[in-house]
């Protein structure tokens, strides 16, 4: 359950993991890098290993987050706010500093605005400059200790960076894929080993990871994801385009609301032990309303009673059941606080959906280069990282 502490780390989370399975992006370039000097040698099986035991640095820098995912082009001109759902469209700057250690500030800059997050330990602020208000988010007092041992990621590894998503990829490289040193490259300056992730099966739609790690510090710079079915550019990629290693000054890493700001406080709660024990030991028996088949890179989640269109419209209590699916009631609660102002957002969600998705016969389809989506119209939805045909072979 240390998802559910790292709402107050990363409130980035839940806006980008409601809304992946059913929004894309449009064509942007991939990041420039040439090729990097000579680095010490070293085994990618090494590599994965040091990297993934690297102690957290402190950091500042310039993230670029791209997508290339083959789905209609959407009116994003639109969306001239800054929002963490601006990183499902098109290409997004961030800036991004961190101690290392809690305490982080990232910075998501729009055409006319900025969105900003700010973590300290158990508290947690964001900042959206075109709504003119800070929500600040802590832990009870009681669940302080709780916090405490559930909070076993550095602050980096909330943060929405090359680092997170190397993480994520390097952690299960040795399933059902085979690892490799690629030639070195220079990204954001900074010569880089290179290592690609290609799954041995092929009935994915990802064709292999690309992620280029500092060779001095061992942090990941970027990472590139490729699709079997566009081998131009990269589908999707997060990468720095200039950083520093250098500690930022406390004035960055600390927050004070703007002057006029609206200020709103919320309280996470936190799963009990007994709750996390329960939830994290659960078989998928006892969870009837997700249902996984497949391995590896052709798994594929199927989800039972989920009403999309009331989940469109802002209502997370579509779930058919949020305790199963979010762990416990209160997390579902707080999922509220996360659903996006549709006063707000440009883009009429449900509309969006129509957009994105192409009526079939057993409902609607979505089809990317990385990923499929299919809600049928029993209210059941299928989605993986492999072809339609692979969801409909599920049904």
């Amino acid at each position: 359950m240390a998802r559910t502490a790292a709402l107050v780390r990363s409130p980035w989370a839940l806006p980008v993991a409601v809304v992946t399975a059913i929004t894309g992006a449009f064509l942007v370039q991939p990041l420039l890098a040439a090729a990097a000097d000579d680095l010490p040698e070293v085994t990618a099986e090494d590599l994965v290993t040091r990297v993934l035991d690297a102690e957290p640095l402190p950091l500042s820098g310039t993230v670029v987050h791209t997508a290339r995912l083959g789905l209609p082009e959407l009116p994003v001109g639109e969306m001239g706010g800054a929002d963490p759902l601006q990183l499902l469209f098109g290409s997004t700057t961030m800036r991004v500093w961190t101690d290392g250690v809690d305490r982080s500030r990232v910075a998501l800059l729009g055409m006319a605005s900025e969105y900003s997050v700010v973590t300290d330990g158990p508290e947690a602020w964001t900042y959206s400059s075109s709504d003119n208000e800070v929500v600040h988010y802590t832990v009870d007092e009681a669940d302080l200790a709780r916090w405490q041992e559930l909070a076993d990621r550095s602050a980096t590894d909330e943060l929405p960076t090359p680092a997170e998503a190397a993480r994520r990829v390097l952690e299960k490289a040795d399933e059902d894929a085979t690892v490799a040193l690629a030639d070195p490259v220079v990204v954001a300056g900074r010569a880089a080993y290179q290592l690609v992730v290609t799954p041995d099966g092929d009935a994915t739609l990802v064709d292999r990871i690309a992620v280029a790690i500092d060779g001095e510090t061992l942090v990941p710079l970027r990472v590139q994801t490729w699709s079997v079915q566009d081998d131009g550019a990269p589908s999707l990629e997060i990468g720095f385009t200039d950083i520093s290693f250098a500690t930022p000054a406390d004035s960055v890493l600390a927050f004070t609301p703007p002057a006029g700001a609206a200020v709103r406080d919320v309280v996470v709660p936190l799963p009990s032990a007994a709750d996390a024990a329960v939830h994290d030991t659960a078989t998928e028996a006892d969870r009837p309303d997700v249902v996984t088949s497949g391995t590896g890179w052709e798994t594929v989640v199927e989800v039972r009673g989920a009403d999309i269109t009331a989940l469109l419209a802002g209502d997370p209590a579509a779930l058919a059941d949020p305790e199963r699916l979010l762990g416990s009631a209160e997390a579902q609660d707080l999922l509220g606080e996360f659903t996006p102002d549709r006063e707000s957002f440009a883009l009429d969600a449900l509309s969006l959906y129509e957009q994105l998705t192409t009526p079939v016969p057993e409902g609607r389809l979505l089809s990317s280069t990385l990923l499929s989506v299919l809600v049928t119209d029993d209210g059941r939805v299928f989605l993986g990282a492999v072809p339609p045909e692979t969801l409909r072979a599920s049904l």
